[in-house]
C-alpha cells in the first residue's frame, strides 16, 4: 500500500496510528507530499481528484480518500478487535465521536488556512470566531459528558486525540485545557499509547 502524507496532518496522524492499532503499518509506503488549497497538486490528482491528503493506494490498485473511510478500510485488514465495531449501538457512538472530533479539527484547519493563506489585510475576524466556536462547542460537549472516552480505544477516540494533538501543536485556537480537566486527562493518557506516541505532528 502507498500513503501520500504530510507529518503535520492530523488525519494523517489518525491514519497511521489506526495502521498501527491494526498491525500494518509496516505494509504502508508513505510518500510525503507538500499540498495547499492555493496550489492544486497535479500529482495527487491522478489519485484524488480533491487533491487532499491522506490518500491511500491498495495494493491492488484501489484508490481511497478522507481518512474515515481510509481507516475502515484498514480495519478490515486485521484479525483482531476492530477500531469501528460492526453493528449496534456502539458503531454509531464509535463514528458519532469520531465526526465530532473530525469537525473540530476541520474548524482548526479553516482558522489555520486563514492565518497562513490570507493576508491580514483579507483575514476576516467573524470567519475566525465562527470556526473557534465549533472547536469549543466539540470540546465542551465532550467534557460535560465524557462517556464516549470511555473503555478500550476506538476509532472515534483516536480522532480526537489526533484532533486536540494538532490544535495544541498549530496553537490556533487558544488555551484548550483550563476548562476542560476530564478532557484532557483523558487525552494525557492516551498519549502513552505507542500507536500515539510515535506519530506526534512534526513540521
Amino acid at each position: 500500500m502507498k500513503l501520500y502524507y504530510s507529518p503535520a496532518s492530523p488525519f494523517v496522524r489518525k491514519v497511521m496510528t489506526v495502521a498501527r492499532e491494526c498491525g500494518v503499518d509496516s505494509r504502508i509506503e508513505q510518500v510525503p507530499l507538500a499540498v495547499m488549497p492555493t496550489q492544486p497538486n497535479t500529482e495527487l490528482a491522478r489519485d484524488n481528484p480533491l487533491m487532499k491528503l491522506p490518500t491511500l493506494v491498495a495494493d491492488d490498485g484501489t484508490t481511497l480518500y478522507e481518512s474515515s473511510l481510509i481507516c475502515q478500510y484498514l480495519d478490515t485488514l486485521h484479525s483482531g478487535r476492530r477500531l469501528v465495531p460492526e453493528s449496534g449501538a456502539g458503531r454509531w457512538r464509535t463514528l458519532k465521536l469520531e465526526a465530532l472530533a473530525d469537525g473540530v479539527c476541520d474548524a482548526g484547519l479553516l482558522m489555520r488556512y486563514e492565518l497562513v493563506v490570507r493576508t491580514e489585510q483579507q483575514r476576516s475576524t467573524p470567519w475566525m470566531d465562527g470556526q473557534r466556536a465549533k472547536v469549543v462547542n466539540g470540546l465542551d460537549a465532550l467534557e460535560r459528558d465524557p462517556a464516549p472516552l470511555a473503555g478500550e480505544l476506538d476509532l472515534g477516540q483516536i480522532a480526537l486525540a489526533c484532533a486536540i494533538g494538532w490544535l495544541e501543536f498549530r496553537n490556533v485556537a487558544g488555551d484548550l485545557r483550563s476548562s476542560r480537566p476530564k478532557l484532557f486527562a483523558w487525552y494525557e493518557r492516551a498519549l502513552k499509547r505507542p500507536s500515539l506516541a510515535e506519530t506526534a505532528p512534526k513540521g
